[in-house]
């Protein structure tokens, strides 16, 4: 019978997070996995027995007989092949993925008549970006009658504690190349250039935000039908911020490219802990409804994105592993209501949205 739950990366910053929540929910059901199994031990003996240990390479193939007591998968470890997904929608087993790099959730996708074929579910752009950005875009477009435009942007905090994977993904995207839709059309951009004033909203009012190479700018386009979508990210500290725009002005930030200075900058940012663990996300969606011009603005504001993100992986993960999601690989936009938000986030955060300047509530 299928009733565990993997967490691959389990013992990781958010990884147990997700395990400590889903142990309260599914105590002795949960397997925290990965490559270091003293690590595993060593996090499940804090739990009391609700999540157990497992040693699990997903890089390696995969054993057939490891899946057959999973029901639910949860990824939180990036991956550079869909060898691991293949196996468990394959074996009927449900994956929900945390990662946030589009060129892999791409080769998911494509997994989806498999999915469907099996009755697995794979459930993408799971967090705080993507995930809650894709929320707070869906619940934009559904007030107004049009939509025409979303711009997205995140604040986060340099005194937050961050993963080590969430630093290393943000290294690497600090000199990436990619595109974005503008007008239903591709257009080259580079990270950390084209600055914008965002206005935040609150006590952190308005900052310069950079474009970022964040999956959801390239997904929403094509699940909401939005012809031109960008995203863009800032940090608490100004000088942060300011500093990296000018290292990537003069070509410094080329130097990324190169393993030795990937590795100075990760551990450098695990040693910054100056500023706030606050972090911020505003979307602001331009379109048209009753046939005038309309502006809906979502502001979201909490503290250590870590922790939102872990709440969004369970909501998502509560909801696969009790079958309320429909077989097939979908991003969290394509299966949760927007009000959904207020579920996922509950006292961890504070969310406003505004139609042309006006406050709107929504039930709860």
């Amino acid at each position: 019978m299928k009733e565990h739950i993997l967490v691959v990366g389990g013992y990781g910053h958010v990884g147990k997070m997700i395990c400590s929540l889903l142990g309260e929910m599914y105590p002795g059901r949960v397997i925290a996995a990965g490559r270091n199994l003293e690590r595993a031990e060593q996090y499940c003996r804090t739990t009391g027995g609700k999540v157990r240990p497992l040693q699990l390479n997903v890089h390696e193939p995969c054993d057939p007989l490891l899946l057959e007591h999973v029901r639910l998968v949860m990824m939180c470890i990036d991956q550079d092949e869909d060898h691991f997904v293949q196996s468990c929608l394959l074996s009927g087993t449900h994956y929900i993925d945390i990662s946030a790099s589009y060129s892999f959730l791409q080769q998911v996708e494509t997994l989806h008549h498999a999915a469907k074929e099996h009755g697995a579910a794979g459930v993408l752009s799971v967090g705080l970006a993507p995930g809650l950005t894709n929320l707070m875009a869906l619940q934009a477009v559904e007030l107004m009658d049009k939509a025409e435009q979303i711009d997205i942007a995140i604040m986060l905090g340099m005194g937050d504690e961050h993963g080590q994977a969430a630093i290393e993904w943000t290294v690497h995207s600090l000199h990436s190349r990619f595109s974005v839709i503008q007008g239903g059309i591709p257009h080259p951009v580079t990270s950390f250039s084209e600055g914008k004033r965002v206005d935040f909203g609150g006590a952190i009012g308005s900052k310069t935000a950079y474009r970022f190479n964040f999956s959801d700018q390239h997904i929403v386009p094509r699940t909401l039908g939005i012809p031109t979508v960008s995203t863009r990210l800032c940090f608490d500290s100004a000088a942060v911020t300011a500093g990296i725009a000018a290292a990537r002005s003069v070509g410094l930030l080329q130097l990324c490219k190169y393993e030795w200075m990937k590795q100075y900058m990760v551990r450098s940012m695990k040693r910054l802990h100056f500023g706030s663990a606050d972090f911020a996300v505003k979307v602001d969606a331009y379109g048209i409804t009753e046939g005038s011009p309309t502006v809906v603005e979502c502001f979201l504001h909490g503290q250590h994105e870590a922790q939102m993100t872990a709440l969004t992986a369970v909501f998502a993960a509560q909801k696969a592993y009790e079958g309320f999601f429909p077989h097939g690989v979908y991003h969290i936009e394509q299966l949760l209501d927007p009000n959904a938000i207020h579920s996922i986030i509950k006292a961890a955060a504070e969310y406003v949205v505004k139609v042309d300047s006006k406050a709107v509530h929504f039930p709860l």
